[in-house]
């Protein structure tokens, strides 16, 4: 896994996506992205975002504004994530490590729309450490992404790998990544998206074990305690 490390103070650059609400468009590009975890280089700067509005649980004191950007091309799917955070920790240094516990941004998708075909939950603490698999529902048909698989994914994060003990002043994160349709090809049943298909999908924020724990996401969950793990509420990415 190649993995860039650049300390930086991005900013936001677009406006939030409002053709609909639960819906985002995908942009085809034409060349791959590089990979450094710069919210603000030129490939994104016209890409519309989709912001983390809605919360699990009882609204949090903290709720870090929480923002991402996908593009996609023939060979795989590009996501960039923003957070305008305080109270950051990262402390799992392994993969398919307890990265929900810390600072942590996750996207879980359903290649297609159909959610009974099961959806790939992947979770990404502030430093690039990841938890990746596949389901039919939470726990039900699970199966871990294999190391080597994730391996073929670059990832860029603005971060140290580990903080701890826990920064407590104001501080804005980023975490990039290529994500290769080739890996989702080994764990169901899989064709590369192209203009006018759609996925089921929703974005996440959390950060189960730091000092100011919260639970943000994209579409909204209709639960009344946190719990992700549950793609009926997935809202939709359309390809373009």
């Amino acid at each position: 896994m190649a993995v860039g490390l650049v300390m930086m103070a991005a900013c936001a650059g677009s406006p939030d996506q409002r053709e609909e609400d639960g819906v985002y468009l995908v942009n085809r590009i034409s060349k791959p992205v590089s990979i450094d975890a710069n919210w603000q280089k030129p490939v994104w700067k016209d890409v519309k975002m989709l912001t983390l509005a809605h919360h699990m649980g009882e609204r949090p004191a903290h709720f870090p504004k929480t923002r991402a950007k996908l593009l996609y091309d023939d060979q795989a799917i590009y996501v960039i994530f923003r957070v305008e955070d305080q109270y950051v920790r990262a402390v799992a240094d392994a993969y398919q490590g307890p990265v929900y516990r810390d600072s942590c941004v996750e996207f879980f998708f359903t290649p297609g729309m159909d959610i009974k075909k099961g959806y790939f939950n992947l979770e990404m603490n502030c430093g690039g450490t990841a938890l990746f698999c596949h389901q039919k529902t939470q726990g039900v048909a699970e199966v871990k992404v294999d190391s080597s698989d994730f391996q073929q994914m670059t990832v860029a994060h603005s971060l140290p790998s580990i903080i701890d003990p826990e920064l407590t002043a104001p501080t804005t994160w980023t975490v990039e990544y290529r994500l290769p349709f080739s890996i989702l090809q080994n764990y169901t049943d899989f064709k590369s998206p192209s203009s006018g298909d759609s996925w089921r999908a929703n974005f996440y924020k959390c950060a189960d074990a730091t000092s100011h724990p919260h639970w943000l996401t994209w579409a909204p969950v209709d639960f009344p305690t946190p719990r992700f793990h549950l793609p009926e509420f997935f809202g939709e990415l359309r390809f373009q």
